[in-house]
Order: C-alpha cells, then sequence, then structure tokens
C-alpha cells in the first residue's frame, strides 16, 4: 500500500507509521511540528518528513489511504485535498480496525490503568511465545513499537475513549468490535469534549451495549459506577468480575496469595493488584492459565511513567508516574505511602491537561493527596494563557484540594528549591504528571536526590 499519514509526529501515529513501514509499504507522511522521541525514530527508518509543515502538494492519486492523526484540524489543506481527490481518508483506530477484522480484538478500557494493563497482557504474552499484534499508549521494555501489525492470530488493543479524528468524532474504542472487552473503572475526564460527567458516562454505556452475544467482558467491581452499569446492560454477554487479589506486604515486597499458593510480583499498590487481576481474566479467555500468568508476570515492573522506579538508596525510593487525573493521583499516592508506612511520602504533581487547569473539573481533585505527608501541586501559568482558560489562583487551588497545608508553585525553580532543601532520610519522593513540571529532567532530578 501507498499510504500518508497526516500528522504523523503524534505518538501513536508515528508508532503506526513505523508499523505499517516494517510491513513492507510505502510511507510517507507530514506534520507542522515534531518532537522527539517521534523526530529520531521516524528519521531512523527514513521517514521524517523533509519539510516540517501542511502541503497540499503531497496528496497524490496513487494514494491508498490516508490516515489523519489528531493533530491535524479539519480544514488541513492536506486533508481537504485528499477529500476533493476521492481519496479514502481513515482515522488511526478505523485503520487499526480494518487491518484486524480476521483477528480476536481484545480491547482495554477505562479511565485509568488501561496502558498498565495492556502493558501486563503482552508481557505475558511475549514471554509465553504466543504471536499477537497489539496498540498501547505507551513505550514498554522489550518492544520497539507501540503498535504492531502482522498475520498473528490475535490483537491487543488499548482502547482510547478520547476522539476518534477532527472529522470523526466517535471515541476510539466505539471502533474496535472486540470480542474480548476489559473495564477498569470510571471517572470523569476530558472535559473539553465530556463536559458532563453523564455524558461521558454514555460513551462506556455504549461500548457494552455495542459488544456482541457471546463477547467477554472483563470488568473491576472496585468501581461502583462501572459495577451498576455493567449490571443493568447488555445480558447476551459474558461478565467477568474482578477486584483487589488478597496480598501481603513485606518489606517494600508485595506478594499475591492465592488459596496455598503464593506468587511474589513486582509491582504494588491495590489499583496495579486490580489491574493484574483483569490482565489474568483476560489472558484466561486466550487459553492462558493461572500458574502460567503469575509466573510470566512476575518480572512485569510496570508500563513507562506508569509508577516507575526512578531511583533508590536505602533510606529514599523516587517514583515518577502519569496520573494527573483525580481517580489516578489518589490511586497512586495511596499505593506509594501503603508500599512504605513508616516513610515521609512527599507527593507533587503538575496540572498540564485541559480538564485539570479548568476551574469546574479542579473540583474533583478534593481529597486527591490526601495520604500524602507533604502534597506539592504545580502548574504553570503560561500554559492556562496558552489553553485560553480562565485563570486560576493558588487559593483555589488549595480549596478545591481541600488542604490547607498544600503546597502550590508556579515556577519550576520553586519546586526544584524546596525538594533540594528537603531530608531524604526515611522518606519518599513521588513526582505524577503528564508533562515535565516545565522542562525538569525528572530522571536526572530523581538521581540527584537520592545521592544527596
Amino acid at each position: 500500500m501507498n499510504i500518508h499519514f497526516i500528522a504523523i509526529g503524534g505518538s501513536a501515529m508515528h508508532n503506526l507509521a513505523l508499523a505499517m513501514h516494517h510491513l513492507g509499504n510505502k510511507v510517507t507522511g507530514s506534520d507542522d511540528e515534531i518532537f522527539e522521541p517521534s523526530k529520531s525514530r521516524l528519521a531512523k527508518y527514513g521517514l521524517l518528513p523533509e519539510k516540517i509543515c501542511w502541503s497540499a502538494k503531497r496528496i497524490t492519486k496513487d494514494l491508498d489511504a490516508i490516515i489523519l492523526g489528531m493533530h491535524a484540524r479539519a480544514n488541513n489543506p492536506e486533508l481537504q485535498r485528499a477529500v476533493k481527490l476521492g481519496l479514502k481518508v481513515y482515522s488511526y483506530p478505523e485503520f487499526i480496525y480494518e487491518q484486524s477484522k480476521d483477528k480476536t480484538r481484545v480491547v482495554i478500557a477505562g479511565s485509568h490503568g488501561k496502558t498498565t494493563i495492556t502493558s501486563m497482557i503482552l508481557h505475558v504474552l511475549k514471554k509465553l511465545d504466543k504471536d499477537f499484534d497489539y496498540l498501547v499508549g505507551a513505550q514498554i521494555e522489550g518492544f520497539e513499537t507501540m503498535v504492531r501489525l502482522s498475520d498473528a492470530p490475535i490483537i491487543v488493543l488499548e482502547g482510547d475513549e478520547y476522539l476518534s479524528s477532527p472529522i470523526d468524532r466517535r471515541p476510539k474504542f466505539h471502533l474496535y468490535d472486540p470480542q474480548i472487552a476489559l473495564i477498569s473503572g470510571i471517572a470523569w475526564d476530558h472535559v473539553n469534549v465530556f463536559p458532563t460527567w453523564e455524558n461521558y458516562k454514555e460513551q462506556f454505556a455504549k461500548f457494552i451495549d455495542d459488544l456482541k452475544p457471546q463477547s467477554q467482558l472483563v470488568y473491576c467491581t472496585a468501581d461502583d459506577t462501572l459495577s451498576r452499569m455493567v449490571g443493568k446492560r447488555n445480558s447476551r454477554i459474558h461478565k467477568h468480575p474482578y477486584e483487589t487479589p488478597e496480598n501481603k506486604i513485606k518489606d517494600g515486597r508485595t506478594t499475591i496469595i492465592d488459596g496455598e499458593k503464593q506468587y511474589a510480583i513486582s509491582v504494588f499498590g491495590d489499583h496495579n493488584l486490580q489491574n493484574m487481576n483483569g490482565a489474568r481474566i483476560v489472558c484466561e479467555q486466550l487459553g492462558i492459565q493461572k500458574d502460567s500468568f503469575y509466573e510470566a508476570i512476575s518480572d512485569f515492573t510496570g508500563a513507562s511513567r506508569r509508577l516507575e522506579e526512578i531511583a533508590r538508596n536505602e533510606k529514599c525510593v523516587v517514583y515518577k508516574d502519569f496520573a494527573h487525573s483525580p481517580s489516578k493521583l489518589s490511586a497512586t499516592v495511596k499505593a506509594v505511602k501503603a508500599q512504605w508506612v513508616k516513610r515521609e511520602l512527599v507527593a507533587c504533581m503538575e496540572l498540564h491537561t485541559f480538564s485539570s487547569l479548568t476551574k469546574k473539573f479542579l473540583l474533583e481533585y478534593k481529597g486527591a493527596m490526601e495520604k500524602a505527608d507533604v502534597a506539592i501541586v504545580f502548574y504553570k501559568e503560561e500554559t492556562i494563557a496558552h489553553k485560553k482558560l480562565d485563570p486560576i489562583s493558588l487559593d483555589e487551588v488549595k480549596a478545591a484540594f481541600g488542604r490547607k497545608d498544600l503546597l502550590v508553585y508556579t515556577k519550576t525553580d520553586q519546586i526544584l528549591d524546596d525538594l533540594k532543601s528537603r531530608d531524604w532520610n526515611e522518606a519518599n519522593l513521588l513526582l505524577m504528571s503528564s508533562g515535565n513540571f516545565a522542562g525538569m529532567d525528572v530522571d536526572a532530578f530523581g538521581k540527584e536526590i537520592v545521592k544527596s
């Protein structure tokens, strides 16, 4: 095929471009900005556009398909040219479905945990030498790309609820038509697209209703909203509930207890244990026995930036996490505190997404950092202005989180100075953001902390 990617620089888009290139297709692309690591990875295989710009001249009649990324706009000149020529324009989830119609499709959905659960399943399948394709939302150790397409009989897809493309307003996970599905939980997010909680929930209700008869649905009973929704909907499918498995913690190490058997694992926290239990049930639907699953998952340390350990010494551990929504934030803080009960926990988070910087949604963060001994929130005033949102004051942030002792900073130097001045003897640091605290080298800083 001769395929052109509009907005090739995106995380999922450039990985799909690489996957199609590896299959022997002719791949071209365009974008008005491309950052690392996309830039280097595209350049490595000769797929980096010569000029970083949009140009209708790139769109010719000999193209078999156009794949349109969310970064492009509906009035993009290349898109308009493709439509004028009558070329087939796909969103990337639509294209993924077309490439996997004859496979067993596994879709992992939910407001939180879907990247981790997908990564766990991929880790187990790989360890057990299964042949499979995949799409996951983070770089995983041992996997060169975040997308693989081949003639494998199975594909495991991270099912994002965000929009498919600028001209296709359907959530991505509505396009995959899975035979096996998992929902980890539902917590309001993406308020720029789903302005109310009811509207957001509707997307998951439709996902459940659209499952074909005899499909398998795995879901987390720890989420009351999800449990009620599943109980009321689609009696034609097989439903598999899961919860936090029995476990014990000793010397910072978690062990799963299953009857008389015990399985040591490398991740921790109720949220991660729930994720693992869901992944186990999905793998059972794919024919993998429980013992084989636990043996394979024992050395899984997490997806990139999902409660990832940066550095440690005898008295301090530094973690980073992608957590930014209230539910993710709360689960991550609780997990680290429970793992190291006797140590002080300094938790820092960045308000970075459109939702988190919206005054109405900010109120959803109340109590999200209550388990932290020291809670710090950072946001960049310039980011709020760039997103054209109403300004937020430090007092409004403190009130939203419900902590009078909350420390709120708007400059990177402020948070760096604070953390450098602290005593890290018997104290852990947790850094949470979907950004990078406006330029902080998080990994380097974490290593500096444990050396001090």
